[in-house]
């Protein structure tokens, strides 16, 4: 007996691979500091806790709506008009998933089809346009979907972001999707309101000629961590684009809320309330409403605790400007200062062809990180699977503690100082 073609051949996430190799070595009463979690490192806010006790002392516990109780969606509704100025969006535009990553996924399956039964192998899919590197989880979602990944390589001399033009070229009549990621996950860059003006520029042409069902995903989880001078900007505010675009946020980071599994998916306009619906009726097969007492913390969260996430956001600018700092001193690395989020993506390639003192070759990202939490004890996530110029680099957390960051660079640098 076998398990099916599709997930046979699908990888694990090297992130979430690294994160639990690194826990089970700190279970073992091993020294390892762990840089591998996009997870921060402080508690959920207290008003946020309560706001779920009390729902579920109250007997909040029974099913609810597939998309989200209607208060709960219209907090989020307003919360988009309002910040993020995107027009046209109502509750009835919002569906509520198990986290930004789910929300993805039951997207990505909405909205693509593989080729229909009868083609030939090897016909052609419809195509996603991802600029890499980028998060680890788009192209395996896209392939699930049956779609394509058309990557497009954004340049760490580049500030890790692609140019209108570059657009241009890679759009071709079996363009879907335009996948957008800023703050960015792993580069810690962001795009400006200019440079997301000018794509959505090319995005209208495209789908006038082209490309007419193009649609862009802005994946706006690290929208709240900014810290560079780059205010943050919704695409999806942009009149000529809003209704072909779709905005996925969530909890878990600004309001560090990882383990709660709160997403969204938020349209605009009349192909909007199309789109969630049929995200509705796909997620009612899936996992129907999230944990229903989960709810009233939701709308705490987003109308009450902006003193809390700001709070979060100063420390997260202090360990960037704290680790870019760091790392530019150690020599053979080069990395891009951090706009937003909470990664650095140095570029690791200067040490590839050494060997450290137990006499591992170092040939690669992976076998760099390999080494480097086998000899220094430190725990990073390798580039390769991020796309573009990742297998050059290495993913850096600093979701932890300046002490942490302060203990591990000094790690690094002396790891990097005994390779010959």
């Amino acid at each position: 007996m076998e398990v099916s073609r599709r997930v046979s051949h699908l990888a694990p996430s090297p992130t979430v691979a690294m994160m639990n190799r690194a826990k089970a070595l700190i279970a073992q009463g091993i020294d390892v500091l762990s840089f591998s979690a996009g997870e921060p490192d402080f508690d959920t806010p207290e008003r946020i806790k309560r706001a779920a006790i009390d729902a579920l002392l109250a007997g909040q516990t029974k099913y609810m709506p597939t998309a989200g109780d209607p208060a709960t969606r219209k907090v989020i509704a307003d919360k988009l008009t309002r910040e993020n100025r995107i027009p046209d969006c109502t509750a009835d535009h919002i569906v509520i998933g198990a986290g930004g990553k789910h929300s993805l996924y039951v997207l990505f399956q909405t909205l693509l089809d593989p080729p229909p039964e009868g083609f030939p192998a090897g016909a052609p899919r419809e195509e996603a346009l991802l600029p890499s590197p980028t998060w680890v989880s788009y192209a395996p979602h896209i392939e699930l979907a049956g779609g394509r990944v058309v990557e497009i390589p954004a340049p760490p001399e580049a500030g890790f972001k692609i140019t209108p033009e570059q657009l241009r070229r890679a759009i071709t009549p079996r363009s879907r999707l335009l996948v957008l990621n800023s703050p960015s996950n792993p580069c810690g860059t962001m795009y400006t309101e200019a440079e997301l003006r000018g794509l959505a520029a090319v995005v209208a042409e495209a789908a006038r000629t082209v490309a007419p069902n193009l649609m862009v995903i802005s994946d706006e989880i690290y929208e709240k961590i900014v810290y560079g001078g780059v205010p943050h900007f919704s695409i999806g505010s942009i009149p000529e684009i809003a209704e072909r675009t779709v905005t996925i946020n969530g909890l878990s980071k600004a309001f560090a809320m990882t383990g709660w599994r709160v997403g969204y998916a938020a349209g605009s306009g009349e192909f909007g309330l199309r789109l969630a619906k049929a995200m509705t009726t796909l997620q009612g097969q899936m996992t129907t409403n999230i944990t229903s007492f989960i709810y009233p913390a939701i709308r705490v969260a987003l109308t009450e605790c902006a003193d809390d996430v700001e709070r979060m956001r100063q420390a997260f600018a202090r360990r960037a400007a704290l680790i870019t700092d760091l790392i530019t001193k150690i020599p053979g690395l080069t990395v891009a200062r951090p706009t937003g989020a909470f990664y650095v993506f140095p570029d690791v390639s200067g040490h590839f062809g050494k060997a450290t003192p137990k006499g591992r070759r170092i040939t690669d990202a992976t076998t760099f990180c390999e080494a480097l939490q086998d000899e220094a004890r430190l725990a990073f996530v390798q580039g390769d699977d991020f796309g573009g110029s990742g297998p050059r680099c290495v993913r850096i957390s600093f979701a932890c503690s300046e002490e942490q960051i302060e203990k591990g660079m000094a790690r690094l640098g002396e790891f990097l100082a005994s390779l010959r």
